[in-house]
């Protein structure tokens, strides 16, 4: 037997299931649920920095997006929110590193 005792994709009890073996799982409180996503878009940033990928960059996106949906929050109010940002205090693309303020 292994423990894993982490948030998991929908399909990977079915996907253990069919490999033989058996997946025993519990369905989340939403408290629950909702410390379980900010600890996979932790583990998941971590392997992220380990091997910075596509796919690796995939599955912070999802873990966004289980956020987004927890929250109920609109994909175009985010979007609106972003550019309106990007518009006003620019994006990340010019690398500036603010070091000290003086008055």
């Amino acid at each position: 037997m292994k423990t894993y005792n982490k948030l998991v994709r929908d399909k990977i009890p079915e996907i253990i299931n069919k490999q033989g073996e058996i997946a025993k799982i519990e369905i989340l409180s939403d408290e629950q649920y909702l410390a379980e996503l900010y600890k996979k878009l932790q583990e998941e940033i971590t392997e992220f920095k380990g091997d910075p990928c596509e796919e690796e960059l995939a599955d912070i996106f999802e873990v966004l997006d289980a956020l987004k949906a927890y929250y109920r929050f609109s994909g175009g109010s985010i979007e609106k929110i972003k550019s309106q940002k990007r518009k006003e205090r620019g994006g990340f693309d010019d690398r500036i590193f603010l070091k000290t303020i003086e008055k």
